[in-house]
């Protein structure tokens, strides 16, 4: 029975087109069959000047595993190519940060032997579903695996909205935006908005208002099973877009309503990595835990 693995890369130029493609190569060594999405399949070809095989194409085949060769932003973009799939996903962090990869670099040995040997666990990360409405009509949903955020569209206009929870209004005010995070997404844009970092192990949604001009706008963590909802007042005068891991994106009109919960299906990461998320908080953000000794001896 064949391995089919989908590979996704970032490659931008010639040398790491080819490393990548090296990469599918030994992947083929160890039997498994590799596939490219359309967007990498052109370009990883035109940068390499190769010209690849259209077997190596994915189309609806069944995926054992994604393999992301890149940063954050290849594994969302992998988690969008396989939504419809349970494939896990696993990044090798190529890019800066990284943080939603499980191996970097020097990793990238045993990460493909542990593959051959099916030697990794699958963990689940919370996922969100959106819904729009528009004067009480459905007209867009999607998914979010970090974020799902409601911006204003032009700069010199505020939004004006209102947030609620589980059918009780929170608060009213004009701003840049709102955040609805999962716990993943903490370490994202929700962390350069002042947000709370969650553990993934956490069942919570947040909420961060961008920029809210009111007295009241702190970060809110909420229980994973409420709904958020977030409406744009017909007296904003400004209108709004949605956007869904800065990926997928909606225009917004005055009255228009977003409703945010947990979605029923989660996205499967592959993972290896033993140590505790605490020690990749320090080891991704490079934080200073010099003079720690440790808890003492109980004598």
């Amino acid at each position: 029975m064949s391995r089919f693995v989908l590979v996704v890369s970032n490659a931008t130029d010639g040398a790491n087109a080819l490393a990548a493609l090296d990469v599918c190569h030994e992947l083929e060594m160890r039997g498994f069959h590799w596939l490219l999405d359309e967007e990498d399949h052109v370009r990883l070809g035109a940068l390499s000047n190769q010209s690849l095989n259209s077997s190596q194409l994915f189309t609806d085949q069944e995926i054992e595993v994604v393999l992301v060769l890149g940063g954050d932003g290849s594994i969302l973009r992998a988690a969008e190519l396989v939504r419809e799939q349970v494939a896990p996903i696993l990044g090798i962090n190529l890019g800066h940060v990284g943080f939603m990869a499980e191996a970097e670099r020097e990793d990238l040995q045993t990460v493909l032997d542990r593959l051959e040997r099916k030697d990794y666990e699958v963990g689940f990360r919370v996922a969100l579903e959106v819904e729009v409405f528009q004067e009480g009509e459905l007209v867009f949903s999607s998914w979010a695996v970090n974020e799902v955020t409601v911006e204003k569209s032009a700069r010199e206009r505020v939004l004006e909205v209102v947030l609620e929870v589980d059918g009780r209004p929170v608060s009213s005010f004009g701003c840049d935006g709102v955040l609805v995070s999962t716990p993943t997404g903490s370490t994202a844009y929700a962390f350069s908005a002042g947000g709370p970092v969650v553990w993934p192990n956490v069942e919570a949604l947040l909420v961060v208002p961008l920029s809210a001009h009111a007295l009241f706008s702190r970060p809110l963590v909420i229980g994973p099973k409420s709904l958020i909802a977030i409406e744009v007042l017909k007296r904003s005068p400004g209108a709004g877009v949605m956007w869904c891991d800065g990926r997928r994106t909606f225009d917004l009109g005055p009255g228009a309503r977003i409703e945010v919960n947990q979605s029923a299906r989660p996205v499967p990461m592959i993972m290896f990595d033993e140590n505790p998320f605490t020690d990749r908080l320090v080891r991704k953000f490079s934080l200073p835990v010099t003079g720690w000794r440790g808890p003492e001896e109980q004598g």
